[in-house]
């Protein structure tokens, strides 16, 4: 009598009650059915347990494995499955796996396809074709199944995941046709006041993540699973636009849900563009500090105006006239030599930095004053007006670039039939690269031009981002002064767009945009 090893794959996680015969798997019974037919005797079941066979390697699969370790020390004579795509979806992989075990003298099985045979060309390119389409239809159905997900998203429907710190689930009182009971999420009362203090850490004081890290463990707070907090956990939750109030699924985004916003849009932005400037890649043009522990206003967010490099603070110790130890700090160009070298820059060695926070203060200050006797209702008035004139300038000029790009596709076209015919100056392959460029460069400008006609009908959110930098630079005005030097220097980072020092003391300050807009207004 043969004995048999069966493979079974489930998607249940749960554990199978076989004397239930409700809880039973279809797959289970056909095989003892079939095995009964057949006069053999079942010896081993292995069950696959929420395990894809179309992503997951027969190298990663346990059950795989063990039958593999059996089949060597000749402890079955043959492999049943109820499909052969049981054993496997992978169309490179999966038909050396099933000749594997014919290969040792396993007979491979199954329910409703028979034997799988190995004694001609014929047998091993069906083999091969079953399992290709097998892999095919795994890929449609993952395809169909992410779409599916996506439309959900799309109608602001939660279709589960990892829940990110701030939120908790909760059951919906809503059943599957499954009879199961979906969730929610929802926000965590009890976490969500520690995310936006996540948030006012980096933009008021400069916080890093490893910063808000140790804050955040030396307070005793966990994060869901019960551990401590790492930089990394930090960046998911500054980075999760889902804070905003949006469900985000493989870049589809949900509509608005203020049920699910703990932090405002203009805050998560201006996070978001604090931690780029602060981005390594970008570190000679960043105007955020890379760390705001420092000791002068403006460490890490100046340049030399002779070279355009990042100066740096440093200090040393002297004795004064009466022989006492001080100590001075000072800013150094990053490029200066004291030799001369390709790379020496002529600019001043070193500039005391009190000198510099003093002249820098007394800049500032100057923009502070004049903000507050800025009516708000003309600045945002004018300022809107004037963007609303801008936009209609790039869009003009978008349309313009898209008539032309719409003419030299349609050239390029007429061009193809010639090249056939041997009456063009370019080869099909040529004119193939160039549609493909032209058709590119097209979907770029109709991108822009859907921006820009969205900015021209949105004129409530256009006036609620302006209103969120006057009042953010208006509140800067009235805490400067009274601020800490932390508060200080990420103020200043955010308000100022780059600090040129030259020879001299001559500073050269050019404001954010953001924030000079509302200086212009006359």
């Amino acid at each position: 009598m043969k004995r048999v090893n069966c493979l079974y794959r489930v998607s249940t996680k749960r554990q199978v009650d076989k004397s239930d015969e409700n809880d039973i798997p279809m797959q289970y019974t056909a095989c003892h059915e079939f095995a009964e037919r057949n006069g053999w005797i079942i010896k081993n079941e292995f069950y696959e347990k929420g395990v894809s066979g179309f992503k997951v390697s027969a190298n990663k699969r346990d059950s795989i494995q063990d039958l593999k370790k059996a089949a060597e020390k000749n402890e079955f004579d043959i492999l049943l499955v109820f499909m052969f795509d049981r054993i496997g979806r992978i169309d490179d992989e999966t038909p050396f796996v099933v000749e594997w075990f014919v290969k040792h003298g396993i007979e491979v099985w199954s329910v409703t396809e028979g034997e799988q045979r190995f004694e001609s060309h014929v047998d091993k390119l069906t083999n091969y074709i079953r399992f290709w389409q097998a892999n095919g239809e795994s890929r449609k159905s993952s395809i169909r199944i992410k779409e599916s997900m996506n439309q959900l998203t799309e109608k602001g429907v939660y279709t589960g995941g990892v829940t990110p710190f701030g939120y908790k689930t909760v059951p919906s009182g809503r059943f599957n046709k499954s009879g199961k009971e979906l969730i929610d999420i929802v926000i965590d009362t009890s976490e969500s006041p520690i995310v936006r203090m996540i948030y006012e850490k980096t933009i008021r004081e400069g916080y890093g993540s490893h910063r808000l890290a140790e804050m955040l463990n030396g307070m005793g707070i966990k994060t869901h699973n019960g551990s401590g907090f790492q930089c990394n956990t930090i960046n998911r939750i500054l980075s999760n636009r889902m804070y905003c109030g949006y469900y985000i699924s493989s870049n589809i985004e949900s509509p608005h849900l203020p049920h699910l916003q703990i932090i405002d849009e203009e805050t998560f932005e201006l996070v978001q563009n604090i931690r780029a400037r602060r981005n390594v890649k970008n570190e000679q043009k960043t105007q955020i500090a890379l760390t705001t522990k420092g000791k002068t206003l403006l460490s890490g967010n100046i340049f030399c105006g002779d070279c355009g490099s990042r100066m740096n603070a440093s200090s040393y110790i002297y004795k004064g006239k009466e022989g006492e130890v001080r100590k001075q700090r000072y800013m150094c160009c990053n490029r200066h030599r004291r030799i001369k070298t390709l790379d020496e820059c002529s600019g001043q060695a070193n500039y005391i930095a009190e000198k510099v926070d003093s002249a820098v203060n007394t800049i500032i200050s100057e923009y502070l004053s004049r903000i507050q006797t800025t009516a708000k209702s003309v600045a945002l008035e004018k300022r809107y007006h004037t963007e609303i004139a801008e936009t209609k300038d790039q869009m003009r000029m978008a349309e313009q670039e898209r008539r032309r790009l719409d003419e030299r596709l349609s050239q390029l076209a007429d061009e193809v039939g010639k090249s056939l015919t041997g009456e063009s100056l370019y080869t099909p392959d040529v004119l193939s690269m160039s549609i493909e460029k032209t058709k590119k460069e097209l979907q770029g400008v109709e991108d822009s031009i859907v921006k820009f006609n969205f900015m021209l009908n949105n004129s409530q959110g256009a006036m609620s981002k302006l209103d969120f930098y006057y009042d953010q630079f208006r509140s800067w005005a009235e805490e400067f002064h009274n601020a800490s030097l932390e508060q200080r220097k990420m103020i200043v980072c955010q308000l100022i767009k780059e600090v040129r020092m030259s020879k001299g003391y001559q500073i050269d300050i050019e404001l954010d945009m953001s924030y000079a807009q509302f200086l212009a207004v006359e």
